[in-house]
């Protein structure tokens, strides 16, 4: 299930503070601004309920990381989740399958970045596009969600992420000017 907050102006960071469990309020108070703090805040808070909606679980969880960073809920090997944040929103997913999710910002890029992290379909895509910015995000979502399904985490060749866009949700909100992609192992 899905679970997401894009109203990050209205969270109330002090209030959420003794909701986080120490590990995740020691990386939140880490961030330099209050926008990190704010979305690292509200994306544990995510998955807190999402843990109590569909597990029943009430206790805070603790994080442990796989070979490449990837957390998972120590004691809960069996509860998949992925989270990500941007300035507009924060997305956790929990399942009971392996999953990856990653959301974005709309906004402008630089065409060295997208000839470095796209393909030629994906770069024709993109410049064909009514909206290349949107479509550039788009297509930058679901590679990275691909590579957080798999643990890997971004990695030197962006062009070889094939997305498998029929198993890729992807969700444009452009009122509030971001982009998130999904994808279940």
């Amino acid at each position: 299930m899905l679970y997401l907050n894009d109203d990050i102006a209205g969270f109330d960071f002090a209030a959420a503070l003794p909701l986080l469990s120490d590990q995740r309020r020691e990386q939140a108070l880490k961030f330099k601004h209050e926008q990190g703090r704010k979305t690292c805040a509200a994306a544990y808070l995510l998955l807190c309920e999402g843990l109590r909606k569909e597990y029943g679980i009430t206790e805070k969880p603790i994080f442990e990381y796989g070979t490449y960073g990837k957390p998972f809920i120590k004691g809960h090997s069996e509860i998949h989740f992925n989270l990500s944040h941007c300035r507009e929103a924060v997305v956790c997913v929990v399942s009971d399958r392996p999953v990856g999710v990653d959301v974005e910002s709309i906004r402008e890029f630089k065409e060295s970045l997208v000839h470095y992290t796209m393909n030629d379909d994906e770069v024709v895509r993109i410049t064909q596009s009514t909206s290349p910015a949107m479509e550039f995000i788009r297509l930058w979502t679901m590679k990275e969600a691909v590579l957080k399904l798999s643990g890997e985490g971004i990695r030197n060749n962006l062009k070889t992420v094939l997305t498998g866009q029929e198993q890729i949700e992807t969700v444009v909100n452009v009122e509030k000017s971001y982009v998130y992609s999904v994808i279940f192992g």
